[in-house]
C-alpha cells in the first residue's frame, strides 16, 4: 500500500509504503530508504496508527512550510484509518480541512486514483513484465522501492 500525497502547488510529498511484516530492515546504504516512509502492518494495510503517524510525523512536517493562509485541504478516501477521533482532533489542531469522497467512488472521483495511479500501473506492470521476460523472476523490497 502507497499513501500518497500531492499539494495544489504541484509540490509532492515522499510517499509512505506500507508493507506486510512485523519490521523492515533496510541496508543502511541504500538513499532511496530515506526519502521514503516506510510502514508494516501485517497485511500491507494502512491501519489507524499509521495513518495518525503518517499525518503527525509525515504529512504535517512535510507540508507546514507550504501553507498559504490559515488552512490546508487534505483530500481523503473514506479508508478507516482516517475517519477516527484522533485523525480529526489532529487536523483541528493543525487547521487541517479533511474532504472525504464518498465510498466506493475513488476510482472516479480521487485525484491521484485517476491522473496518477492509473499511469503508475501501468508503467510499474510494464517493469514487471520486461524483468520477467529478461528471467528476473524475483523482486525484494528494496528493488520495489527503488523502482518506485
Amino acid at each position: 500500500t502507497a499513501i500518497e500525497a500531492i499539494c495544489a502547488d504541484s509540490y509532492s510529498l515522499p510517499p509512505c509504503v506500507i508493507f506486510a511484516g512485523k519490521v523492515f530492515i533496510a541496508a543502511s546504504s541504500n538513499q532511496i530508504c530515506l526519502a521514503i516512509a516506510i510502514e508494516v502492518s501485517s497485511n500491507s494495510w494502512a491501519t489507524d496508527k499509521i495513518g495518525l503517524r503518517w499525518l503527525e510525523k509525515h504529512f504535517i512536517p512535510h507540508t507546514n512550510s507550504r501553507v498559504r493562509g490559515r488552512y490546508r485541504l487534505l483530500i481523503l478516501d473514506g479508508h478507516g484509518s482516517h475517519l477516527t477521533p484522533q485523525f480529526d482532533r489532529i487536523c483541528t489542531e493543525n487547521n487541517i480541512i479533511p474532504l472525504y469522497i464518498p465510498a466506493h467512488s475513488s476510482h472516479l472521483l480521487q485525484p491521484l486514483d485517476v491522473g496518477c495511479f492509473a499511469p503508475l500501473k501501468r508503467a510499474y506492470g510494464r517493469f514487471v513484465s520486461d524483468l520477467a521476460r529478461a528471467s528476473y523472476n524475483h523482486i525484494d523490497k528494496l528493488d520495489f522501492l527503488t523502482e518506485y
